[in-house]
């Protein structure tokens, strides 16, 4: 698999793991970490890249369950202060995380390099033109309403990202900058999420980087009957496993203890890789 160049950094998907840190500006963020504090939001994502977060993921809008809509100049305000700040202190690329066109493109002006879309182009097909004018890496994530698989679950996974993909390539964005995520959380039960878990290998089909994001999510408090902010061990779990099945690219939020997964998750995987002090994402 081809690496990618992403704001000045290399990342060598199929060669050793990224860790991509959440920053929600959203007080209604199902994991409990939203702030609707921005300068509090940018010492986090600060204290992010300094623990190792190879790139940082900035998002406006919940998407739990009964998320309440909020307005685009609302979900602007929450974010683009927030990336500009992390894309000048951070010494990471900045991703947003949003479906919404004019959103992105705030960000994107605000230096954001990475655009994290949640429908997959399905809302917002021009999201794949904005990237691959602006030289973004976009990640396209398996969604839909409701949670009825008329087939396969997996097979449907691979149908929606496989004709995404196809999309943002003839849109012009170039094949190793495009991620693909399988949606833990959106568009599933939680026993289609262990599914996917159980499955992630045949995401590999696809040859594209995967990014997977099982961070406190509630497939794991189910299981485990722990509220959101007690489930670092089984988000320990999913990411030690993910990284055996495939994923380039792990979503959290808690960046210190994952990037210690993360390591050694890699040494594992891939016996030359680097220790967890050694940094992730390098400029050349």
């Amino acid at each position: 698999m081809l690496g990618a160049e992403i704001a000045g950094h290399r990342f060598d998907w199929g060669s050793r793991t990224y860790v991509m840190g959440i920053v929600n500006t959203s007080p209604d963020s199902f994991s409990g970490d939203g702030l609707d504090d921005l300068e509090s939001a940018i010492s986090q994502g600060l204290v992010m890249a300094r623990e190792g977060a190879a790139m940082l993921d900035v998002g406006g809008q919940s998407t739990r369950p009964g998320h309440e809509p909020i307005s685009v100049p609302e979900e602007i305000r929450r974010t683009e202060r927030v990336v500009e700040a992390l894309v000048k202190g951070s010494g990471v690329p900045v991703s947003i995380d949003t479906y919404k066109l004019e959103v992105a493109e705030a960000a994107v002006e605000a230096g954001a390099t990475i655009l994290n879309d949640v429908w997959a182009l399905q809302r917002s097909p021009a999201l794949a033109n904005l990237a691959a004018r602006r030289g973004c890496a976009l990640v396209l994530m398996h969604n839909q309403d409701g949670t009825e698989y008329a087939g396969d679950l997996m097979d449907e996974i691979k149908r929606v990202l496989r004709a995404a993909t196809d999309n943002a390539i003839a849109a012009g964005v170039p094949r190793e900058r495009v991620l693909v995520d399988p949606g833990i959380g959106f568009g599933k039960t939680a026993d289609h999420n262990w599914e996917v878990m159980r499955r992630l290998p045949e995401l590999v089909e696809l040859g594209q980087p995967i990014l997977i994001g099982t961070s406190r999510k509630s497939f794991i408090g189910k299981l485990l009957d722990l509220p959101v902010t007690d489930r670092v061990e089984g988000t320990a779990a999913t990411v030690a496993v993910a990284i055996l099945s495939g994923a380039d690219v792990v979503r959290v939020h808690d960046v210190r203890v994952m990037m210690r997964v993360v390591a050694v998750a890699d040494r594992i995987k891939y016996p030359s890789s680097t220790s967890v002090g050694e940094g992730q994402g390098e400029g050349r």
